[in-house]
């Protein structure tokens, strides 16, 4: 059975007063992961809790796909371009198991 994915989360401490353009930046230099073909969404999401904390969330098709894209001169330059930002970054991955949805329209 074919896993249904593999999530990659990055958790990065952004500099203090660099916020804004760190998501400036981000929104600019995403096509660089969303253009590969093996990516299927990447966000981007502020914590409610720290304002300098920041959650980068991509998914793809499989694991060994991710990897060749990590390897490759496009993540190395789009990585560059964020670098600056950060004070200290981890990353999580994970194979997806398994999803519950709810079907289109149903959303209230």
């Amino acid at each position: 059975m074919a896993s249904p994915g593999f999530r990659v989360i990055l958790t990065m401490n952004i500099r203090s007063g660099m916020q804004e353009e760190f998501e400036r930046v981000w929104r600019s230099v995403g096509a660089a992961v969303t253009d590969h073909p093996a990516n299927l969404g990447h966000w981007l999401m502020r914590s409610t809790g720290d304002e300098g904390v920041y959650y980068i969330c991509s998914d793809w098709v499989d694991e060994r796909r991710f990897r060749e894209f990590e390897e490759s001169w496009e993540h190395g330059e789009h990585r560059a371009l964020l670098h600056p930002y950060r004070e200290s970054a981890t990353i999580t991955t994970m194979h997806v198991v398994g999803s519950l949805l709810k079907p289109a329209g149903e959303v209230a």
